[in-house]
């Protein structure tokens, strides 16, 4: 186990920002870092555009992987199918953030994934996603929090398997949570199992049961550590995950 703090990989995308001139960048928004940070880790910036030597060179040389969220992942992936509903697809970061699931999982490193990296974890280890709630899940409950509203709006309500180690993780059995995607899990992974689901059957969490913490969710708890311990424990569990303490629930 380590004495000094673990250091947390976290993915980035690309944005193209106006200065004196447009300009494309890699960033991630600061509440994940800032999340990292409230736990103990240390947040480290993964930029896209490394070969699969470097990725794994880096990924040797990190304790813990966050997937956070973002635009949506190329159909072409999973098998799926485009329509006029997509936005943010970045091959490069699908490619990217594929390896780097498989890698954690296969590899046995602790990772926390969020959002649009819940879908990427599932469709790194075979699993499909649905490509639009709203037009193609009848019956379902509108995930895609308006622009308008904060990011810590807490939309709908969870239930959590209690025989989980999210459950154990939260300390909770139900929830509520924020919600900003018109994406979701399909079919899941053979490698995951379902934690967490919305009152219309949406997946909101999965995990993988033999791994130190493989962890992820539908959700946003980085804009949550505020208001939700709950929140924060998810990336203290994969913090102490990443020093070698390994979670109770196996």
């Amino acid at each position: 186990m380590t004495s000094t703090p673990p250091i947390i990989g976290c993915t980035t995308y690309r944005k193209t920002v106006p200065q004196s001139r447009t300009i494309d960048v890699y960033g991630l928004m600061p509440s994940y870092t800032e999340a990292v940070t409230a736990a103990g880790g240390i947040p480290l910036l993964i930029p896209m555009g490394l070969s699969e030597g470097d990725l794994l060179v880096l990924f040797e040389r990190l304790d813990g992987i966050v997937l956070p969220g973002g635009g949506d992942v190329d159909p072409k992936i999973y098998h799926g199918r485009a329509n006029g509903t997509m936005s943010g697809i970045d091959s490069e970061r699908d490619r990217t953030e594929m390896f780097l699931a498989r890698t954690a999982v296969s590899g046995q490193k602790p990772i926390l994934a969020i959002c649009r990296g819940l879908q990427v974890l599932n469709v790194a280890l075979g699993g499909t996603l649905w490509e639009d709630i709203p037009s193609m899940v009848p019956g379902a409950m509108d995930h895609d929090l308006p622009d308008h509203m904060p990011r810590n709006y807490l939309s709908h309500t969870i239930s959590i398997k209690p025989d989980s180690r999210l459950s154990w993780q939260m300390g909770l059995d139900n929830g509520r949570v924020n919600s900003i995607h018109h994406q979701a899990i399909r079919d899941l992974a053979l490698d995951l199992r379902v934690t967490a689901t919305a009152p219309d059957g949406i997946i909101e969490a999965a995990e993988i049961h033999e791994h130190p913490f493989a962890i992820g969710v539908q959700w946003h708890p980085e804009n949550l550590i505020h208001d939700d311990g709950a929140m924060l424990s998810l990336f203290r569990g994969l913090v102490r995950a990443s020093t070698g303490e390994r979670s109770l629930v196996q």
